[in-house]
């Protein structure tokens, strides 16, 4: 199995319970190396590459056009299937929304996406979009996994989207998500070290951090604490040899006072606060 390096969490979790040989495409700068996914996928003809292509977990970054259709193109020169998963697509606060990965190859992605970012998280209400030779396979899967998911959740999920009231909804989610991501943009400056860099993405919820040279992110995250504010170092996100210096940072669940605040207190505990 192919995953970007870095990776979600849980999927990395869930690959290796499966008994999965995972290996990590890295990146260059903020674009996903596809010479690299070309070479990784003709040495170890892996089955699928796991994708967040859209604000991904826990970078924050997106795949542009040009790099959704290279992958599609490896995926089908080289045989494997891409798994597409989009939990943070409807996420987006500025820049112009992009195709699926499914709109380049539909027959080599499965597609997943999620109503906890968008409806609730206590739902826990997803849905899958696959080719119909692997879909009994995911049925089967799916029944092994959790029997059957409630069908009072899925009425009440069905009947607040036949309503009319998502759109209004998810539009005062980008509002005040946005304001929160910016809030965090513009206190991020004092509260990093001197040397550090960040991303800034379209949507999502998650910023990109990487420490200066001689810094550890999981070393200093106990500074953090004592000052009441955390981070998760970004170790934990990747398949093969981590970067001790990444850290992600979530702006989502803050209003942006409390965020400008935090991010007071943690450049506090590396000396840079105000």
């Amino acid at each position: 199995m192919l995953v970007e390096e870095p990776c979600y969490l849980a999927a990395l979790q869930t690959f290796a319970l499966a008994g999965a040989r995972v290996i990590g495409v890295p990146y260059v700068d903020d674009e996903l190396d596809l010479d690299a996914l070309e070479q990784l996928a003709a040495e170890h003809r892996p089955r699928f590459f796991y994708s967040v292509p859209t604000f991904q977990n826990p970078t924050g970054r997106t795949h542009d056009v040009a790099a959704r259709s290279g992958i599609a193109d490896i995926a089908r020169r080289r045989g494997f299937r891409i798994v597409e998963d989009e939990p943070y697509r409807e996420l987006r606060y500025s820049g112009d929304p992009l195709p699926s990965l499914a709109e380049y190859a539909p027959e080599h992605v499965i597609s997943l996406g999620s109503f906890s970012k968008v409806i609730a998280p206590g739902l826990r209400i997803g849905w899958v979009r696959a080719t119909p030779d692997i879909r009994p396979s995911i049925t089967i899967a799916k029944q092994a996994a959790d029997l059957h998911t409630s069908t009072v959740d899925q009425a009440a999920a069905a009947h607040y989207l036949a309503s009319g009231r998502s759109d209004s909804a998810l539009a005062r989610i980008r509002e005040a998500y946005a304001a929160r991501r910016d809030a965090m943009l513009d206190a991020l400056p004092d509260a990093l070290p001197p040397g550090s860099a960040w991303n800034r993405p379209d949507g999502g919820m998650f910023v990109w951090a990487r420490l200066p040279e001689g810094f550890d992110a999981a070393e200093s995250l106990s500074g953090a604490l004592s000052n009441d504010v955390a981070y998760v170092p970004g170790l934990s996100f990747y398949s093969g040899t981590p970067d001790p210096r990444t850290l992600r940072l979530s702006f989502t669940t803050y209003a942006p006072a409390r965020i400008t605040a935090g991010l007071s207190r943690l450049g506090a505990s590396w000396g840079t606060g105000r």
